[in-house]
């Protein structure tokens, strides 16, 4: 079994704090769904910066990480299974798969 990184793109913020936690009740039925298989949950991460040869910018890009997952699975048909089912997609986010490498 390999890990796999679902980072977290776009989305649409909840118009209320009810609609919120509507939201983020579906995310937590979809990580216990998952069980075993969930090596970190989740983390959010904050406004990015973006580093180059020319220094430092504000500019995130058009598409930065909102977050991300890490899940164990078989492969990474296995991987694109469970994030098919996440419910950030219902939001208009955009899920990326990527098998953690070992080096």
């Amino acid at each position: 079994m390999s890990n796999y990184v679902i980072s977290y793109h776009g989305g649409n913020t909840p118009e209320s704090p009810e609609e919120g936690a509507k939201q983020m009740a579906k995310w937590r039925a979809w990580v216990d769904g998952l069980g075993d298989a969930v090596v970190n949950p989740g983390t959010p991460l904050g406004k990015p910066k973006t580093v180059s040869s020319g220094g430092v910018s504000d500019d995130a890009g058009s598409d930065p990480s909102t977050g991300f997952s890490i899940v164990k699975a078989d492969s990474m048909d296995a991987a694109l299974e469970m994030a098919k089912a996440c419910p950030y997609l219902e939001i208009g986010g955009t899920l990326r798969v990527a098998e953690v490498m070992e080096m």
